[in-house]
């Protein structure tokens, strides 16, 4: 058996289960909320005492000399997937938006078991938003949200979608501005 390096361990925290299919070259994490699932390109390993995977450079086919030299970096970037997954899936995300300007409002409605967000952003129309299934978010002010889900990816996105309809203009800057984002608006 190779030697394997302490960097090709990974952890796996103890609220999440994991499930290895080495016919399939398929491990899946579960956790109460959500899953992931990932395609493996080299033997995994597993430690059930120590909740360890070791990730090995056996490739699951068999490859030519050439590729055999990529194995190293195949490995690496493996680990960060690994880890990357299970970082996604035991943590939770949120990004805060904040409606700046006169009349701007945001209230959610329900109808017919479908949530929305309804948006007044000085338009001759209003902005509905349906929010979905695996995102949470909260207005506990008429001009903030907050988005709220298990998935960085896609709480960034909705943020970035939300953030779309009134891009802050760069004079008076109103619009919709992410909490961490300045009004740099220079008085005279």
């Amino acid at each position: 058996m190779n030697y394997i390096e302490k960097k090709y361990f990974v952890k796996i925290p103890k609220n999440v289960s994991m499930y290895y299919c080495e016919s399939n070259h398929l491990i899946v994490f579960v956790t109460s909320f959500t899953r992931k699932t990932l395609i493996l390109k080299t033997k995994v390993i597993l430690e059930k005492k120590n909740r360890m995977l070791k990730i090995t450079r056996i490739p699951f086919f068999d490859i030519s000399n050439n590729e055999r030299k990529k194995l190293k970096v195949i490995q690496g970037t493996q680990v960060s997937l690994l880890k990357q997954a299970l970082f996604h899936i035991s943590c939770t995300f949120c990004k805060k938006l904040n409606l700046i300007g006169v009349g701007f409002r945001v209230s959610t409605l329900k109808i017919l078991e479908i949530n929305l967000l309804h948006f007044k952003l000085g338009y001759s129309h209003q902005i509905y938003f349906k929010i979905p299934s695996n995102l949470k978010m909260c207005c506990l002010k008429t001009n903030r949200i907050f988005i709220i889900g298990y998935s960085y990816l896609f709480v960034t996105q909705i943020a970035f979608l939300i953030r779309s309809y009134k891009i802050p203009e760069p004079y008076k800057g109103k619009g919709v501005l992410y909490s961490t984002e300045k009004n740099d608006i220079k008085r005279r």
